[in-house]
């Protein structure tokens, strides 16, 4: 009983002292983000101006301007503006996800594919591109994709029950249905699989935002928004998470059921951004590290934080991805991971150099 005080009056002090520099990192991002999309949407083959992208913007909203060329309209309409927000919501999004399931289980090397959400959308998409479910379909793929989430949580909850328990509980679990879908997954691809949709089944498997459309990323916004939302709600708790179950316990809070719910949050939201995007790796982990590293711990700024400098990183990455190999796309999960492995490792020799 005489630990928990200490505990909390020691995470009090980081939490002021992080204060401090928090709201500058916040500031910095709001400003950032809206700049990111507008010259993002810019960058491609036909080369676009900031005004150009404004114009088109403003004739969709009614505003009184000067129409823009039908090309212009579609090229920054259709194609860009799209995927460049639904970069911006997939990042966030992750981002988020990867601090709370860090906060939950004390892992730091836990990010929102932990419970075997990527290996059970990676089988649903598998099932619509080789077994022809859906006619392989966008929508399908879509929903295939997601329908897979859900079950691969499904199985992560029938193994941890509705009281989750200790943290270790969470991530054998997770392992455990990660390896079963990842099973399953390869075995449609050895049994059913040509070269052509085993192709297209690495493609998405790497993650690719190219499918991008205004439905997707409505719906991207509503999972990234209610999810954050959520979880910013729980930031006390997260707060309370970092310290243990028993300091939470000790401070009012039910450690399981928020737990649960949170878990549940989190894994709704990476569902709906898997289906959409596929499994692009190394956002829901880095970025939370990187933005505590900058912002400091407590969650009720760390959160929109991450949501914000999480956007910013895969917007980016994604913009890469489209045109630095013109004519050719690559995955933009293989960049993040390119960035996020040598980021990772900077940020972790910096804590061991800290501690």
């Amino acid at each position: 009983m005489t630990e928990t005080p200490v505990a909390v009056r020691r995470g009090a002090a980081v939490s002021r002292a992080g204060g401090r520099r928090s709201l500058p990192v916040a500031g910095t991002g709001l400003v950032l983000l809206p700049l990111s999309v507008a010259l993002a949407v810019t960058v491609g083959a036909a080369g676009l101006s900031v005004g150009d992208v404004f114009q088109s913007l403003a004739a969709h909203l009614g505003l009184p301007v000067e129409a823009p060329s039908p090309l212009l309209d579609a090229i920054v309409w259709e194609l860009r503006l799209p995927r460049v927000l639904l970069a911006a919501l997939v990042g966030g999004g992750l981002a988020v996800c990867g601090a709370v399931l860090q906060a939950l289980t004390r892992n730091p090397l836990a990010d929102p594919y932990l419970l075997g959400i990527s290996s059970g959308a990676s089988t649903g998409a598998v099932a619509v591109l080789i077994l022809g479910l859906g006619s392989g379909a966008a929508a399908a793929l879509t929903a295939g994709a997601f329908a897979g989430s859900l079950a691969a949580f499904c199985c992560v909850l029938a193994l941890i029950g509705t009281a989750p328990g200790g943290s270790l509980r969470v991530v054998l679990a997770g392992v455990a249905v990660s390896q079963l879908f990842s099973a399953l997954t390869s075995l449609i691809v050895i049994w059913a699989g040509d070269a052509q949709s085993t192709r297209g089944v690495t493609f998405w498997l790497l993650g690719s935002l190219a499918s991008a459309s205004w439905s997707t990323t409505a719906l991207c916004a509503a999972a990234t928004g209610t999810g954050l939302a959520l979880c910013w709600a729980a930031s006390p708790a997260l707060d309370a998470f970092a310290f243990g179950r028993e300091t939470a316990a000790s401070l009012g809070i039910a450690p399981g059921r928020t737990q649960l719910v949170l878990l549940v949050t989190t894994a709704l939201s990476t569902a709906v951004l898997v289906a959409a995007s596929g499994a692009i790796g190394f956002v829901g982990l880095v970025v939370p590290h990187a933005v505590r590293f900058l912002a400091g711990g407590r969650h009720r700024v760390l959160l929109p934080a991450c949501a914000l400098y999480g956007a910013i990183f895969l917007l980016w990455a994604d913009t890469a991805a489209r045109t630095l190999f013109s004519p050719r796309e690559v995955p933009v999960g293989v960049l993040t991971a390119l960035i996020g492995v040598p980021a990772f490792a900077v940020i972790m020799r910096g804590r061991s150099a800290g501690s």
